[in-house]
């Protein structure tokens, strides 16, 4: 029988994930690693695999951990309150992170998604699934009368997704309150829908029923 493991596997990925997210894949050794969690090089083969494999398990626990509650404490409200509470809520742990580290999962994406055929269908499965919880807010937004229809709803969605991917760059780099609030207010004047627009008016590139 395979003996139990004498160590909190949780608090491993999470030291993982800090050290992982601190400085990306590509500059962690795995001396890094053994500091950070506290387990010796052997013990952290032997339970995780290498140090991609080990990667990947942190990179999950990140995204189940931070963006999958995330989107289910915004998709609950009205759709206007949910996109804007979304912005706003990264804006602000971005803004309190001493390290600026930005988002782990865009800083995979500069590191070596384009060049990595491992961890590109997790990071652009990721993306995908943001931009979903965009497309559900503004395609409620636009049945309400609160969000513009003059775009189409998954125009506006990608573009949602295009400032917020921004807004985590500019962390890193432009760490001011000043900068990413007028990146988000720019995206929600753009988003609101005007006085002369009607809920039941068809959306830009929308196909009527009749068609």
């Amino acid at each position: 029988m395979a003996r139990p493991r004498e160590f909190d596997e949780e608090a491993v990925l999470d030291g993982a994930v800090a050290c992982f997210w601190r400085q990306g894949f590509d500059a962690t050794s795995i001396r890094d690693l053994v500091g950070e969690t506290g387990l010796t090089a052997a013990s952290l083969y032997n339970a995780f695999g290498d140090k991609r494999s080990l990667f990947r398990l942190a990179l999950e626990r990140y995204i189940e951990a931070g963006i999958g509650p995330r989107i289910a404490r915004y998709e609950a409200m009205t759709p206007l309150e949910g996109v804007r509470g979304y912005l706003e809520d990264v804006m602000a742990r971005s803004l309190n992170d001493p390290e600026n580290k930005g988002c782990m999962v865009v800083n995979a994406a500069l590191e070596f998604a384009a060049r990595d055929a491992e961890f590109r269908p997790v990071i652009v499965g990721t993306f995908a699934r943001i931009e979903a919880f965009f497309l559900d807010c503004i395609e409620r937004g636009q049945q309400d009368g609160s969000i513009t229809r003059l775009l189409a709803a998954a125009d506006l969605a990608r573009h949602c997704l295009a400032v917020l991917m921004g807004v985590r760059v500019l962390v890193r780099v432009r760490p001011e309150r000043t900068v990413l609030n007028g990146a988000v207010a720019a995206l929600m004047a753009s988003l609101a829908a005007g006085p002369g627009e009607r809920a039941d008016a068809s959306p830009v590139g929308a196909i009527s029923r009749e068609d």
